[in-house]
């Protein structure tokens, strides 16, 4: 087994360690006891309470009501506007309720601009711990967790942060190849002094290496020192690794196959799995910016010249155009929102638009109480989605879509003869299905 794979399967074991909660003795009750949700706090803050910018919004009511109070009587114009206000509130909340209590027939396409769905994308990353976060806290979150384990395994963590550190991945294999050749240098050449020693202000070696984040981290790992030796009419720092260091070279073929081996973490996206109970408001999405690879105004822009275009044009558009515009198409949008209408409740789940549907089979999978049930999804006019290699893009369902759940009859009517019509109905997992909620 691989240097690397160990290295992940110890973390992942620190992590289930870790989601068990704290240990107990035997005889102490553990009824009260529950482990540490998995999800931050900050995530789960957001989704219980207000948002930030609900706050703001709040916070910033209240300065302008305590301004207008001081300004003037409490007793007059402030109040009646407010009262007046609250029962506009209430006028309109009363005119929507009856609205949804006519509402009866779910609409056929796709309404983007309705119900909230969610406020941002949310990322996981499980090889290294349970948390769940935006991308950027999440990138922090991978970034702290490499620091603290170059204490512990500092040529391991060294390597994978050069790899998940550094964006452009170019630069990153040349920096691999520079710093392996240093090692077969020290590894075939272990007296020769020359090769003991790095210039920092070397030119090849600033541009190749040092400009990389944990080249540093990696160069003490195997043994190097910053120190300062006479060169030309003064002195420069160089990195310097001692001899005795050197004459191990089974240790440094174990650095340079960790070197060479390692890859970025990355963060995965989070399903953002939620279950609501059947609702008319099922095909009703708000859709986040985030969604979009140009923001839903530029998009709109886009649109609008694109239309124009093709009507000076009338209908003399030639294949290439159009293989264009279906390109175009195809790269609108980073991510999709499915929701799944099974006989019983909606499952809901967020997935990259370029990633093959497939991924919604496994993701229905996982989360079924009877997983061995061969089932059937479809698009929400009936067809059947029968080539699960094709992209949700390529299939039309970005950036959302109401996809139908339906077991296979044919096996459902024998379990239900063998079970005395007492067949598998609940579809989804006990666990799964204490997340319900109205949408």
């Amino acid at each position: 087994m691989s240097a690397i794979k160990k290295f992940f399967q110890k973390r992942k074991l620190d992590v289930k360690f870790k989601r068990a909660g704290e240990g107990h003795k035997l005889t102490d009750d553990t009824k009260s006891a529950g482990g540490p949700s998995s999800r931050p706090q900050s995530v789960q803050a957001s989704r219980s309470g207000l948002s930030e910018e609900a706050a703001r919004a709040a916070e910033a009511a209240l300065i302008r009501t305590s301004k207008t109070q001081n300004k003037s009587d409490p007793n007059s114009v402030t109040k009646a506007r407010m009262r007046r206000e609250m029962e506009e509130e209430k006028r309109a909340a009363e005119e929507a309720k009856k609205l949804a209590d006519r509402y009866r027939e779910e609409p056929k396409e796709v309404v983007k601009d309705a119900a909230p769905v969610l406020s941002t994308i949310l990322y996981t990353c499980p090889n290294i711990g349970p948390a769940i976060l935006p991308k950027e806290e999440m990138n922090a979150y991978i970034h702290e967790f490499l620091l603290s384990q170059l204490g512990e395994e500092p040529e391991m963590a060294s390597a994978l942060m050069i790899q998940t550190l550094n964006k452009n991945k170019e630069k990153v294999k040349v920096c691999v190849e520079t710093l392996s050749k240093y090692l077969d240098n020290l590894i075939s050449n272990p007296g020769e002094e020359k090769f003991r020693r790095i210039r920092l202000s070397n030119k090849a070696f600033t541009e190749r290496v040092r400009e990389l984040e944990g080249t540093d981290e990696f160069l003490q790992a195997v043994g190097f020192k910053i120190s300062s030796l006479p060169f030309e009419d003064g002195e420069t720092d160089f990195y310097v690794i001692d001899e005795e260091v050197v004459k191990d070279s089974a240790r440094l073929e174990n650095i340079k196959e960790i070197l060479l081996t390692a890859e970025p973490i990355k963060p995965q996206l989070d399903r953002n799995l939620k279950v609501y109970h059947p609702s008319p408001s099922a095909s009703r999405f708000n859709i986040p910016d985030e969604f979009y690879n140009v923001s839903p105004a530029e998009l709109k822009r886009e649109q609008q010249a694109r239309q124009e275009a093709t009507e000076k044009l009338g209908m003399l558009r030639t294949k290439a155009m159009r293989e264009r515009d279906e390109r175009r198409e195809l790269t609108k949008y980073r991510f999709v929102l499915i929701r799944l209408r099974f006989p019983d409740v909606l499952l809901e789940g967020t997935f990259k638009a370029n990633e093959p549907f497939s991924c919604l089979v496994e993701f229905v999978r996982e989360n079924l109480e009877h997983d061995w049930i061969p089932f059937h999804l479809s698009s929400a006019g009936g067809q059947k989605i029968t080539d699960h290699s094709l992209t949700f893009a390529e299939l039309g369902l970005a950036p959302a879509a109401v996809v139908n759940f339906t077991w296979d009859q044919q096996v459902m009517a024998e379990v239900n003869a063998q079970q005395g019509d007492k067949g598998s109905q609940a579809s989804l997992k006990q666990e799964v299905m204490a997340l319900i909620q109205n949408l």
